[in-house]
């Protein structure tokens, strides 16, 4: 496979468009969603963000909810390279309490991602309207640092690394 360089990925697949336009990053402030909860005041540098409603809609065991904030987490795609978050490894943890709050941990391909705070407010944004979901926190980590080890091989497939 030879070196493995991020940046250097970024730069070649970023001319590949995504298979769904609906996934491109929107240049500027987005406009809160239909039903949206409004996020606690994080800005563009933010480390963290919360979502949700604090109401839950539906009561869901938490082993079943920590699967479905996986698959709303497989929706969300680095603006940079055509995978999601999820498969990338940018995930580094997730906890379900009864109640249904969720406690995101992740982290980014590199500390200097222009578009750090918005990545966090959109993983809390969706995560919160996951349903079951009461509340949702995202914290931004950056230790351990993210290695190319931690893609699943669906993503190392996806960008021809395997």
């Amino acid at each position: 496979m030879g070196d493995f360089d991020i940046e250097d990925l970024k730069v070649h697949r970023i001319a590949t468009p995504p298979r769904d336009k609906r996934r491109l990053p929107v240049a500027g402030p987005r406009p809160p969603l239909p039903g949206a909860a409004p996020l606690s005041g994080a800005s563009p540098a933010a480390s963290e963000a919360e979502g949700g409603t604090g109401e839950r809609t539906e009561v869901v065991a938490p082993e079943e909810l920590k699967a479905r904030v996986v698959e709303t987490l497989k929706t969300i795609f680095d603006p940079e390279i055509p995978v999601n978050i999820h498969d990338l490894g940018l995930i580094y943890g997730i906890d379900v309490s009864e109640d249904g709050d969720v406690e995101v941990r992740m982290t980014l391909t590199a500390p200097a991602c222009p578009v750090a705070g918005m990545i966090v407010e959109d993983v809390a944004s969706r995560v919160g309207r996951t349903p079951g979901v009461r509340r949702s926190r995202v914290e931004l980590v950056w230790d351990p640092p993210w290695t190319k080890e931690r893609m699943s091989e669906d993503a190392l497939f996806e960008l021809g690394l395997l």
